[in-house]
């Protein structure tokens, strides 16, 4: 049996990107929470009642995947909840760098928790 050498990582990039988030939101303070379930699980009824019991006391904002709709990211918006929806035409998951984009659209310095509704298979 040969010994194959792994040169580099196929997700060092993403990796990097994830570091930097991190860092981003260590900046500002910011808890994430990744939520990723089934489609039609409850995520953004779990966000929305989570906020409303919250209300006054956190401030919240969501990053919100979806395979093609703007559903949700309507819902939380419709509650004055800063959102940014990401469609992801297809893809399961949401990577660093989109992650990244969308944390750019949102008002970092207002939000003390940011739930990232992922899409789930």
């Amino acid at each position: 049996m040969r010994k194959v050498e792994v040169i580099t990582q196929i997700l060092n990039a993403n990796d990097l990107t994830a570091q930097e988030n991190r860092a981003l939101l260590k900046k500002h303070g910011i808890l994430a929470v990744n939520l990723m379930a089934s489609p039609g699980a409850g995520k953004t009824s779990l966000i929305l009642q989570t906020a409303k019991a919250l209300a006054g006391r956190i401030r919240f904002g969501v990053i919100e995947g979806d395979v093609a709709s703007r559903i949700d990211a309507d819902k939380v918006a419709s509650a004055d909840i800063p959102v940014t929806q990401i469609n992801t035409g297809g893809e399961c998951h949401l990577d660093a760098l989109t992650v990244r984009k969308a944390m750019e659209a949102l008002p970092l310095h207002e939000i003390d928790i940011l739930f990232i509704e992922n899409v789930g298979i």
